[in-house]
């Protein structure tokens, strides 16, 4: 039998599996709002740690981090700093998150946003930007996708047909099961990635250098400065530190995020989740693991692009037998999978929640909304695929850019938790100034010190709540006269 055809079958049974386990989680619940975005409020540990790690490994895991180990060394460890910080956010942040949103009954990050500053206004602005920078991450999924097929199929499935089949299963669950859909998928996939990804990173050492320690020491002889900072391209500090600020604080802001706090059945599971976090984030280690293994591997040709640095070591280098390349692709989709079906869950309820429903379906029924959230599922999706298919130079590039737009909602998400004194008015024009300021530093100028040009528009975001917070005073309410009592009025009639 064709390996490509092994490989392919071996991909499309995953697929088929995934399609049906999404299906069959479907509920009653699904009917509702509540039910279909946020499980009625009732998912527990084991559910909630898988879908939040889906949430942070994704296409970007197998593809991305190997990528940027291959191409620059040393500082593809800022993914493992940002990611020490998540722990710390989920304590912090989910149980008053879960807390207000059981008390208020929020769904998005909007409601909170628009409830506590009293403004509709800002929560369609929190909505925009968190579509906005949605979307690019579902784009990484479905580029992610599409690669993998591309590579491992040897071209019998090209890039737009791999990236299509992978997401129109997506599409398909979460538009028939929502959350529910999601959390039992990515229970699946969660545990089929890890298990993959850790072969992987240990097999493909051992057959190439006799070891990961070996390895290591073969790239200080003969390549040491993919060691060390700056790193092989000249990565300085600045950047590093930068990125993993970015990546920390924005990650706290992703709209994802708040909708899976809001479906934990207790604070309690979140602090478990959060303490048991960092389990998952060791996926990532055998993944860098196969970045560092390509520095020699390809130090006579470099491979024009960085982010197929994992396929081409499965695939060129270790010499795997077909059946193991079906089970990588389908360990890499499931990365690209469970990510993309949450993104696309969440940018589709935003969209309607937070920007659709307040304009153009105001006063529209609870099934109105949900029929629009789903067919929104669809959309956007294809919204996202028709961008895949401008093939994106580099993902981890992509999804910095997105972080660096959705961490302006910072000082606006801290206000709404645990800085009642910040206003409205100060939110919002440090949320605007330092959305633009980024997309014109990202885009059209070249950032300062060529730190992360989110940092910057962070900086300046905070630099216009301080000064607005102190130039714009706030309204005093009308002080009415008080009414003299009965009591006084007989009193001053006699």
């Amino acid at each position: 039998m064709n390996d490509s055809l092994i490989v392919v079958g071996i991909t499309l049974t995953y697929l088929a599996l995934v399609l049906w386990v999404g299906l069959r989680a479907r509920g009653q619940q699904n009917s509702s709002l509540e039910g279909y975005v946020a499980g009625g409020r009732h998912v527990g540990v084991v559910i909630l740690f898988f879908i939040l790690g889906a949430e942070i490994f994704s296409a970007f895991a197998f593809l991305g981090a190997p990528g940027w180990a291959y191409k620059h060394g040393a500082p593809g460890f800022y993914i493992l700093a940002y990611l020490s910080l998540v722990p710390i956010t989920i304590w912090a942040m989910g149980p008053r998150v879960a807390k207000l949103g059981r008390e208020r009954g929020y769904l998005t990050q909007g409601d909170m946003i628009a409830d506590h500053y009293q403004s509709k206004s800002l929560g369609l602005l929190a909505g925009v930007i968190g579509v906005l920078a949605l979307v690019p991450y579902l784009t990484i999924q479905i580029a992610g996708a599409g690669l993998l097929f591309q590579a491992a199929t040897d071209g019998l499935i090209p890039f737009w047909l791999g990236a299509l089949l992978a997401f129109v299963v997506v599409a398909t669950y979460v538009f028939c099961s929502g959350l529910n859909g999601i959390g039992w998928t990515n229970l699946i996939q969660g545990i089929m990635m890890i298990a993959i990804a850790w072969f992987l990173g240990l097999s493909i050492s051992e057959r190439i250098y006799g070891g990961v320690g070996e390895m290591f020491s073969q790239i200080q002889l003969t390549m040491p400065e993919y060691l060390t900072m700056p790193g092989a391209t000249g990565m300085n500090w600045g950047y590093f530190s930068t990125a993993v600020l970015v990546s920390a604080f924005g990650g706290a802001m992703w709209p994802h995020l708040f909708m899976k706090f809001y479906s934990a059945d207790s604070g309690r599971t979140l602090r478990k989740v959060s303490v048991f976090y960092p389990l998952y984030a060791y996926l990532l280690v055998p993944l860098l693991f196969i970045g560092f293994a390509g520095i020699l591997a390809f130090a006579d040709s470099p491979l024009e692009r960085s982010d197929t640095v994992l396929l081409r070591m499965v695939m060129d280098v270790a010499n795997f037998s077909p059946w193991v390349i079906g089970l990588m692709l389908s360990g890499a989709l499931a990365a690209a999978m469970s990510t993309g079906s949450n993104l696309a869950h969440t940018a589709a309820v935003v969209l309607v929640r937070d920007v659709v429903g307040p304009t153009v379906m105001k006063g529209a029924s609870e099934k109105a909304m949900v029929s629009a959230t789903r067919w929104s599922v669809l959309g956007l999706s294809l919204i996202a695929y028709l961008c895949a298919l401008a093939n994106p130079s580099s993902l981890v590039l992509l999804l910095l850019g997105a972080y660096g737009l959705i961490v302006q909602l910072f000082p606006m998400v801290l206000g709404a938790l645990f800085l009642p004194q910040l206003r409205r008015n100060s939110v919002m024009a440090g949320a605007l100034v330092g959305s633009i300021a980024y997309l014109l530093m990202d885009f059209v100028w070249s950032s300062p010190l060529n730190w992360h040009a989110g940092v910057w528009a962070m900086l300046l975001n905070i630099a216009v709540v301080g000064v607005c917070q102190w130039l714009i005073k706030p309204a005093v309410p009308p002080v009415i006269a008080a009414q003299p009592s009965a009591s006084t009025t007989s009193t001053n009639a006699h």
